[in-house]
């Protein structure tokens, strides 16, 4: 009786490592292949993906969160918001921001909680655009318009917020040249 019962429970768990070990995984990634290729595959382009944010450096780009160089540092500071390092933080990256002469907002000054966020506000994006136009010598309403074609809106309409990535909207920038 022990070895019908040990070779039905073989027989149970060799059917289900076929099942669920192979033939399930092998199906979704065909699945995520056939129809969502590039969100399957990282939505990577040929600067990075437009999952991770990353840093740009000089006025003639867009910058997104100041988040950090090493995009597998990811998670938030913990500083609360009573914090002196936090404010002092805030009140340094606000003053860089006014010296490139850029209106300080929420999503260029504050760090995003996973530390690797591609995306930041449409008002973040347009508070740019006198420098990044006046950086590349473009016309301000060219800038603008070109923003304005990166604005996304909410997930099927209402989940999140607008937003801009980042990335995107640089490679269109660089595009322009």
């Amino acid at each position: 009786m022990l070895w019908v019962n040990l070779r039905r429970g073989l027989i149970v768990s060799a059917i289900f490592f076929v099942l669920l070990g192979l033939a399930y995984p092998l199906a979704t990634t065909g699945i995520g292949q056939a129809l969502f290729h590039d969100q399957a595959n990282g939505s990577v382009g040929k600067n990075g993906s437009t999952l991770v944010g990353q840093q740009w450096k000089g006025a003639q780009w867009f910058q997104g969160r100041p988040d950090g160089d090493d995009p597998t540092a990811t998670g938030g500071s913990n500083l609360g918001p009573r914090s002196k390092e936090l404010v002092d933080t805030y009140k340094k990256r606000a003053a860089a921001l006014e010296k490139q002469g850029v209106t300080p907002t929420p999503h260029l000054v504050a760090a995003s909680g996973s530390g690797v966020d591609p995306d930041i506000s449409p008002e973040a994006a347009y508070a740019q655009v006198d420098t990044v136009a006046a950086a590349r010598h473009l016309t301000d309403d060219r800038v603008h318009a070109l923003v304005a074609a990166h604005v996304r809106g909410p997930q099927w309409g209402f989940l999140g917020a607008s937003h801009v990535n980042v990335l995107e909207l640089n490679e269109a920038l660089a595009g322009l040249q």
